[in-house]
């Protein structure tokens, strides 16, 4: 086991240098797009939100499939799951042009149809692609601290990747934009060949016989539901105010254009720096203790947005720098606690991608559930992108600002219901690690 640990830590770089171009271009689709297409080209966010629920919907339940496929592609040979990751990601950077530089005649005539089309793709592609590479490291499996240090430098990629994408459309344009995905894409894959062979030798010394469980597998062991329930409504509880914040930032705090995109960087970057505080954190307290601590903090941190409104950029900042301070705890303490409950069950060599399907497909229904109902909503409430009546701010506010911290408590609430209060020993931190 040490020296499969130090392989994995060598090889930790490597490995997490694809997930920063895999978040560069999540923020876009999650953040930007409803903004770009509700400003530029007049998309109501009715027909917005809808297109975005239906097409993430979509996106969401094809996942567990995926994660059959790439059960598949790593058993099979490490040719396989490269040539699969070269089809993905060219997908990836076509979809994601096609949706920022849209034809005119598209946009007037085809508009629905074509962010429909090119969004589905966009999502599709990513889904692949992150399943392909999350399972790399759930099939190495070890103990907390091993899997808490090789999702760390994955997650610190991709929380650098966001950092990018949230400043360089407002300071360098869609075109660099797009771009540098192409080239991060690309650097990303060879670097990731690098750790997969050494990822595969060390995988093949633990795999089992391998069965032809059902897609359903992951669905019918309790300990995954468990997780899956605090990870839904923490999911929920993030992806509301990801959704929104363009908007709340422009016609609620009323910030400078030029302005906006710093509040997520400041977010962002102050995921990345807690890093190594979550990492020692996880050492002595363990997984769950850990990411309670995050969402606690996140819960009072974000607390007080509800009440901010014009000229209050410098309150905000410090909401932003304080919540993303706690964002560290949910990039490694969720994604670790499922490789050793996969790990615990079992399943490790078998069934990794069965798991992370059902895994992104909660992850996506979040997403999709917070556009096609956030969106929708707002507008029924009487708020319009740019007009700043008394209304639309309040709508703007409760949904911004209240509603997830409501969500928030309740995750908070189910984490210490099922897996703090009744002790799970077998995730207490080793004394050897």
């Amino acid at each position: 086991m040490k020296h499969l640990d130090a392989d994995a830590r060598a090889m930790g770089p490597s490995y997490g240098l694809m997930a920063l171009p895999l978040s560069f271009v999540a923020l876009p689709m999650y953040v930007n797009l409803p903004h770009f297409y509700a400003t530029q080209f007049a998309m109501s966010l009715t027909t917005l939100g809808t297109v975005l629920m239906f097409s993430r919907l979509l996106d969401a339940f094809i996942d567990p499939w995926f994660g059959r496929v790439s059960d598949q592609l790593y058993r099979r040979s490490a040719f396989a799951v490269g040539f699969a990751v070269l089809v993905l990601a060219s997908v990836l950077l076509l979809s994601f042009a096609a949706l920022f530089f849209p034809p005119d005649a598209a946009v007037a005539g085809w508009g629905v149809l074509w962010i429909a089309t090119f969004v589905s793709l966009c999502h599709l592609a990513y889904s692949g692609l992150s399943i392909l590479h999350q399972a790399w490291a759930t099939r190495l499996g070890g103990d907390a601290l091993l899997q808490g240090n090789v999702i760390a430098w994955r997650e610190g990629a991709g929380l650098i990747g966001v950092v990018l994408a949230s400043l360089l459309p407002a300071l360098a344009g869609w075109t660099v934009t797009t771009w540098v995905l192409g080239v991060m894409l690309l650097l990303g894959a060879l670097a990731w060949q690098r750790a997969f062979s050494a990822g595969m030798r060390v995988t093949t010394q633990h795999a089992m016989s391998i069965s032809s469980e059902a897609v359903t597998l992951p669905l019918k062991q309790p300990l995954f539901l468990k997780l899956l329930c605090v990870f839904m409504l923490n999911g929920i509880a993030s992806a509301v105010p990801a959704s929104l914040v363009m908007f709340f930032v422009e016609d609620q705090i009323q910030a400078a254009a030029n302005v906006a995109p710093l509040f997520l960087g400041v977010y962002f970057l102050a995921g990345v720096i807690s890093l190594p505080l979550w990492l020692k954190l996880i050492r002595q307290w363990g997984l769950p203790k850990a990411w309670a601590l995050g969402m606690a903090l996140a819960l009072i941190s974000f607390a007080s947005v509800s009440t901010l409104g014009a000229g209050d950029e410098v309150p905000f900042f410090f909401v932003c720098l304080a919540s993303g301070f706690a964002l560290g705890a949910d990039m490694v303490a969720p994604s670790a606690l499922l490789n050793r409950v996969v790990d615990h069950l079992g399943h490790r060599g078998q069934s990794e991608g069965l798991y992370l399907g059902w895994w992104n497909l909660i992850s996506k229904f979040n997403l999709a559930l917070a556009a096609g109902v956030c969106l929708p909503l707002l507008a029924t409430w009487g708020y319009v992108p740019g007009v700043r009546e008394a209304a639309g701010a309040s709508a703007l506010s409760l949904a911004y600002g209240v509603l997830p911290c409501a969500l928030k408590a309740l995750a908070l609430a189910a984490l210490l219901y099922f897996w703090i209060q009744p002790p799970a020993q077998w995730l207490a931190p080793r004394s050897d690690a």
